[in-house]
């Protein structure tokens, strides 16, 4: 009943209607950037046969995301995913004619096989128990999974541990049989599996002095029982990257062979099961890799020799065979080094692909090597495909599928995996599609407001002659007529904009971007950890424009960029196009780390700097020869300007212009800068002033001015501000009239502290939520939490004087009982009501600053979540709402009336209720109309981004992680806009006729004054 009435005194409570979903919002759910470091978990094509005849192809792949993929390579849609946890890492996945197997966890830890064509799961088994899994690097290292063969079709073997295969049942589940090495890995790790009709085999490296050796055991697999092992003689020092077990599926007469690499020559050994073969040698050349191009089943493989030129080996009646060598792929200056690739046609026979980048040409190149065409002899069909590096990076995997529709004609169709993220499938020299799988790892993120039509058409012409202003008006005249007739149209019909409706944009992909009647529609500008930063809209989800982040002197060595923060530096306010600063880190291969600074205009992501090439790659500048320590913007007369401290804590500013210096000086009296300092587990909050005088650098040093140390057994996790919203009440008038108001400390800073990294898990750990006064190390409020064997996971927000964290209660007693939490916390001037003490005016050094009510109120939260942020809007007037992803990959908005910590505990008064307050209820609801994601599943969020629209009423949703999430949400209604059953066709209508009726009337009523006055007289 009492949660009934809840519900039922929420008249401000927001609902998404079912005609709103998929018209307000957008959802673009991603895979993930691939796993190309292994063969176990990069992109691969694979043809599923069905019973009729037909076949369908699918491309899998796992993520860096911890995603299990099967993407159409037709149209390049998500056919279905699989989400695992985030301490469950896939390790590997293996493809039978209709399931997949997956394998993950620490040592292999959780089987599970899927449906190959839907997704549907079809096992799930643990194998062991993630904490007493074997730790490997890489964490591959030890596991691996094969499908049995023949008779054996229904049997899935797996290894884990590095020691311990396991055949299992893979309608059942049942564990056929086991086997353990007896030494557990003290002296053989066992990393590959080879399946065959008489024997399992089992490849592993044991150490030897100098090198490793290989490690041979065949096991039956009927019984499980080991048949033979034994060390095979070789002596190798790249562990297993250049070991490849060969069969040929299509000849399954051949003996098996294990191939490797051993002093630059090529060594082979027959796999029987009583192991008694000796190995050869593949003389006449001299080899520095050998690679498994996902073709080892259908016995070919790839070596690469010394000089860089790649050639084909077969596995034949004879053993290893030298079937081809691709011309002209000795190593060059003018083109890049070559990507092979094997895949297979409908009919299982194996094709290689070489793909590489020409310098010269500007563009890639692909040879396809087809082994049984051409009566046997091989056949190379060779294009050109014009891949756009200065958008997408460098190819960095490849993936291929090919087709023999006529004797000496091969079709090929590629998988590229860039160094952005981006994933594309060519057909032959076709672009067929791309997909941004980059955005799933977006680091930073910010909503830039757009110009009105007006001012995006007349951008830049502050400067025009007369001349040229005279021909543009009238050239603007024109569009008068139209814009009159529909005027009236609009005020005739009531067709107005409406807040249900979509955001409208052009088609024409030259017209400059604007704004709508509402200011929905805004450039969302997002910077990924691979290297490129992107424009989205955020009407529909489409990427405006993107740029590729150039390296510097750091493209001699290698290297990457990695966002630190992004600052919206000019908006439409200022006067001319919104531009944003990034600010990154630039860490090269050589060790050496660099602050460089990315400048572009937020419509069309070109250089505000002018710098960089047109659709070329994005040029940044180096402000600072070393790490960042923190960044901060500057607000001047013009825009903003970007301060930043190095390691040294000397100030630099960019740009470094004479307004912005005047503007840095004028705010150093009141700059405050909180630090977090000390190495990791032992860190703790510093604060810091900037003096006036220049040091002998030429710069400004930052000095500290105080120190706040935790206990020892706690360490800073995070530090979080308040964010620079407008505040429209700067207090809480009570029912009895007195007023409450808010603490508004433009200095006050949030920090979560846990476990120190330095000290063992234990139960009895704590983690702290403190309110802190950043001008001198002032607490202002803290709490202590309890960890969850020894972890935090606290998450927390502070809007305006507002604080709410969410964390899991462990502990469980007596009236107490494990479940998630979350804790209100309002804080107010003074000791008492009426009591003011100016807090957001307060000097530094006032002892005023402490004076400080603390209201606070812990509830019972439906769920985790993963992050939490409040609403923004223009003036700060409408009431803000909490919006939380949960750990249901939903997003959900709960209201601040739900949250009160002045809730009472018993029947609200007159005067409570006054204040809109509600019982007090220990739970808070989990209410589903509050979903604002609906249907979507927006997984692994790891931020919310809130950002105000021109409505006062109305808050714009960001939410990224794995996927990405646009919405619009109104907390208090859409109280400054006609709702939508409105009509207003009949006020039309009645002002019309009322009109009319003074026109009539009017005559009427000055004849009849006319003849009383005749008659008076």
């Amino acid at each position: 009943m009492r949660l009934l009435s809840l519900l039922l005194g929420a008249t401000c409570a927001f609902a998404l209607h079912a005609s709103e979903a998929g018209v307000i919002d957008w959802h673009k759910a991603l895979a993930g950037v691939p796993l190309v470091q292994s063969a176990a978990t990069a992109p691969s094509f694979y043809r599923r046969a069905f019973d009729n005849g037909a076949t369908r192809s699918l491309v899998l792949t796992a993520t860096e995301s911890n995603v299990l993929a099967v993407l159409d390579p037709a149209s390049g849609s998500l056919e279905w995913r699989h989400v695992f946890d985030d301490d469950d890492h896939i390790l590997a996945y293996r493809k039978s004619n209709d399931v997949v197997a997956a394998l993950s966890g620490v040592g292999g830890a959780y089987l599970r096989l899927f449906d190959v064509t839907d997704g549907d799961l079809l096992l799930e088994t643990r194998l062991h128990s993630p904490e007493m899994g074997r730790l490997f690097e890489p964490q591959d290292l030890g596991t691996a999974v094969a499908f049995g063969v023949g008779n054996q079709a229904q049997d899935v073997y797996v290894l884990t541990d590095g020691h311990v295969l396991r055949c299992i049942d893979r309608s059942t589940g049942d564990v056929k049989w086991g086997w353990s090495a007896p030494d557990q890995t003290s002296l053989v790790v066992y990393s590959k599996i080879l399946a065959t009709p008489s024997a399992v085999y089992l490849l592993g490296l044991t150490k030897s002095f100098a090198s490793y050796t290989l490690h041979v055991t065949s096991i039956s697999p009927a019984t499980g029982e080991m048949v033979a092992n034994g060390n095979v003689p070789s002596s190798i020092s790249s562990g297993f990257s250049d070991v490849v077990l060969l069969r040929d599926l299509r000849e399954p007469e051949l003996e098996p062979r294990l191939v490797w690499l051993e002093d630059k020559s090529i060594k082979s050994f027959p796999l029987s099961p009583n192991l008694k073969a000796k190995p050869a040698v593949i003389k006449g050349a001299v080899y520095k890799s050998v690679q498994d191009v996902g073709i080892s089943d259908y016995g070919q493989l790839v070596a690469v020799q010394e000089d860089g030129s790649g050639r084909v080996i077969r596995l034949s009646s004879e053993g290893l065979k030298v079937i081809w060598d691709y011309a002209d792929s000795v190593d060059s200056p003018q083109r890049s080094d070559s990507i092979y690739a094997g895949g297979l046609d409908v009919d299982g026979y194996p094709y290689i692909a070489r793909v590489f980048w020409s310098h010269v040409y500007k563009q890639a190149s692909a040879h396809v090597f087809a082994s049984h065409l051409a009566e046997g002899k091989g056949l190379v069909t060779g294009y050109t495909f014009p891949f756009k590096t200065e958008e997408h990076g460098v190819i960095s995997h490849v993936a291929v599928d090919a087709a023999n529709p006529e004797p000496y004609r091969v079709l090929a169709r590629l998988f590229l995996t860039t160094s952005t993220g981006a994933v594309q499938l060519w057909q032959q020299d076709q672009l067929q599609w791309t997909r941004e799988e980059g955005l799933s790892d977006i680091r930073v993120a910010e909503l830039v407001e757009l110009p009105e039509r007006k001012v995006a058409a007349h951008a830049g012409v502050a400067h025009e002659t007369f001349g040229a202003r005279l021909r543009r008006q009238l050239s603007d005249a024109q569009d008068f007529p139209q814009y009159a007739v529909n005027f009236a149209r609009r005020f005739v019909t009531g067709s107005y904009a409406s807040v249900s409706a979509p955001v409208a944009h052009s088609s024409n992909t030259t017209e400059l971007l604007s704004r709508d009647a509402f200011g929905f529609r805004k450039v969302i500008v997002a910077a990924t950890a691979h290297g490129k930063i992107y424009g989205i809209d955020s009407a529909d989800g489409n990427v405006l424009w993107s740029r590729v982040f150039g390296l510097g002197w750091a493209a001699q060595v290698g290297g990457h960029i990695i966002p630190a923060k992004l600052f919206v530096t000019r908006t439409v306010n200022d006067g001319e196009t919104p531009q944003v600063v990034l600010v990154t880190q630039r860490k090269a291969n050589n060790g050496l780390v660099d602050t460089v600074l990315f400048h572009v205009d937020a419509l069309t992501g070109e250089d505000a700097m002018g710098k960089s090439v047109p659709h070329d790659v994005l040029q940044g500048q180096d402000v600072v020869s070393g790490p960042l320590v923190e960044a901060f913007l500057l607000r001047t007369d013009t825009g903003r300007a970007v301060l930043l401290l190095d390691e040294f804590l000397q100030v630099h500013l960019y740009p470094e212009t004479e307004e912005s210096r005047r503007t840095f000086e004028k705010a150093l009296p009141s700059l405050r800068i909180p630090l977090k300092s000390g190495p990791p587990g032992q860190r703790r909050l510093t604060g810091h002033q900037i003096p006036p005088k220049v040091e002998f650098t030429g710069r400004h040093v930052a000095y500290q001015t105080w120190t706040l140390p935790f206990p020892p057994t706690e360490d800073i996790r995070a530090v979080f501000a308040r964010p620079a919203d407008p505040v429209a009440s700067l207090g809480k008038v009570l029912g009895n009239r007195t007023t409450l108001y808010k603490y508004l400390n433009p200095n006050l800073l949030g920090v979560i502290t846990g476990p120190s990294a330095t000290l063992l898990p234990s139960k009895d750990a704590a983690c702290g939520v403190y309110l802190v006064d950043g001008a001198k190390g002032t607490i202002i409020y803290h709490a202590a939490i309890p960890s969850v064997d020894g972890f935090c996971d606290v998450k927390a927000t502070l809007v305006e004087n507002w604080l709410v964290y969410h964390y899991y209660d462990n502990e469980a007693g007596p009236g107490h009982v494990k479940s998630y939490r979350v804790v209100s916390v309002e804080l107010y001037e003074g000791h008492g009501v009426d009591e003011r003490t100016m807090s957001s005016d307060l000097s530094s050094l006032s002892n005023e600053t402490t004076s400080v009510s603390v209201y606070e109120q812990a509830y019972v939260f439906p769920g985790g979540i993963t992050t939490v942020s409040p609403t923004s809007t223009t003036y700060g007037i409408t009431m803000k709402d909490i919006i939380v992803a949960n750990g249901n990959h939903q997003i959900q908005s709960f209201p601040r009336r739900f949250l009160d910590p002045r809730r009472p505990k018993q029947k609200p008064t007159a005067q409570e209720m006054e204040e809109w307050l509600i019982q007090y209820d220990p739970v808070i609801p989990n209410d589903p109309k509050r979903v604002l994601s609906h249907n979507y599943q927006v997984a692994k969020t790891r931020r919310i981004v809130t950002s105000p629209a021109l409505l006062e009423s109305t808050s714009l949703v960001f939410a990224y992680g794995l996927d990405l999430f646009f919405t619009r949400i109104a907390p208090s209604n859409t109280f400054d806009v006609l709702s939508e059953n409105f009509n207003k066709a009949q006020l039309v209508f009645t002002i019309g006729g009322l009109a009319l009726a003074i026109v009539i009337v009017k005559p009427i009523v000055e004849r009849k004054r006319l003849r009383e006055r005749w008659h008076d007289q």
